[in-house]
């Protein structure tokens, strides 16, 4: 059998195989709320052995893009319920996305009293879309005092412990692509000189609290993280100190025992390829499961599980344009090319529309 295809033990959960549909941004959260469209988009891609879903915000002052979704309120629990039903009814299993957006955002997107924070007050080099004013020039965020610090970690922890009271199996926490966690791992972003920045340790300092506060509440079994090493999404620049800090950031966090993290190279889509010196020392040094991702199709996920370099593999854009992603992989059928105009416009075009096989004459 090949070995995409086999079940795999997560933590609790036993995967049906071992794609992972990634997490990928839609914008179609109306009022920040997954709605019906967003339960219809999750369970059509039920196949997938896992789904991690699009970043979520725990805060108010983490809805740095339009129409993204929170997991704060009331409200969103309860769609995001409608969406774990969903996606259990077919089969499936879940994990929400824990995304802080950070610097990364404008304050057309955020409620009125929402705030745009980073570790230092350094804007983005760039725009942010909003719906009201179209593109507009990232702003200088806040600079967060040590008691907004403890407040966004506290944040997190509500946030994971909504995620399980809305029926999710887990949670990823987004410490990649440039957003909140990892702005304070980089000092492009992280200029600060208390003890959440400086040295290696205090920039590692605020993923691990995050991560062992979020365990704390909801158990390392049902708590993963992404990483992003060598990434430079989002105007984060490359630095000497990468491979010491990822292999000391990895440490920290093999200590608390996530049950996954969540390893992105972004070099398909433009950014420098990752130090293979640093990938083989998340690898040896984490003991947990592994999940690769960027630019995979089914034989090189193949290869890659068999050579023992991950334990399961992520795919992005080809399961946003193939709803049936397992299935045409397994049948050699040919995929959809997804359409890049309306990846983030609101409503179903392009997002519940693609076909699937059953549907081809």
């Amino acid at each position: 059998m090949n070995t995409l295809f086999k079940s795999y033990k997560l933590g609790e959960i036993e995967l049906k195989n071992r794609m992972v549909m990634a997490p990928m941004t839609r914008n179609r959260s109306i009022d920040n709320i997954p709605g019906d469209i967003v339960a219809r988009y999750y369970e059509q891609r039920s196949g997938a052995g896992l789904i991690i879903t699009e970043g979520t915000s725990p805060s108010k002052n983490g809805l740095g893009y339009p129409r993204i979704p929170g997991i704060f309120s009331a409200e969103q629990i309860s769609g995001w319920r409608n969406v774990t039903d969903s996606v259990h009814s077919a089969g499936g299993k879940i994990f929400v996305q824990l995304m802080h957006t950070g610097r990364i955002g404008h304050a057309d997107n955020l409620p009125a009293d929402g705030k745009v924070l980073g570790p230092s007050p350094i804007a983005a080099k760039g725009d942010m879309y909003t719906d009201t004013q179209g593109p507009q020039p990232h702003p200088v965020p806040v600079e967060m005092t040590e008691r907004d610090i403890q407040d966004a970690i506290q944040e997190y922890v509500s946030a994971a412990r909504n995620a399980i009271e809305a029926g999710f199996d887990g949670v990823e926490i987004h410490g990649a692509n440039g957003y909140l966690v990892e702005q304070f791992l980089h000092p492009s972003a992280n200029q600060r000189t208390d003890r959440y920045g400086g040295s290696i340790e205090n920039r590692n300092r605020f993923a691990l609290e995050v991560t062992r506060a979020i365990i704390d509440a909801i158990g390392s079994q049902r708590t993963g993280i992404r990483l992003s090493p060598y990434g430079v999404f989002n105007d984060l620049e490359r630095h000497d100190e990468i491979h010491d800090q990822y292999v000391s950031l990895i440490q920290g966090l093999n200590d608390l025992n996530p049950v996954y993290v969540h390893l992105v190279d972004h070099s398909p889509m433009g950014a420098p390829q990752p130090e293979q010196r640093t990938v083989d020392a998340i690898r040896e040094k984490y003991s947990g499961t592994l999940i690769l991702s960027g630019g995979f199709d089914g034989a090189l996920a193949n290869s890659a599980l068999e050579e023992g370099r991950g334990d399961l593999v992520a795919f992005g854009r080809p399961f946003l344009a193939n709803p049936d992603l397992p299935e045409r992989i397994q049948q050699g059928e040919e995929l959809n090319e997804p359409d890049m105009a309306t990846f983030y416009t609101p409503g179903e075009k392009g997002y519940l529309d693609y076909p699937v096989l059953a549907a081809k004459s």
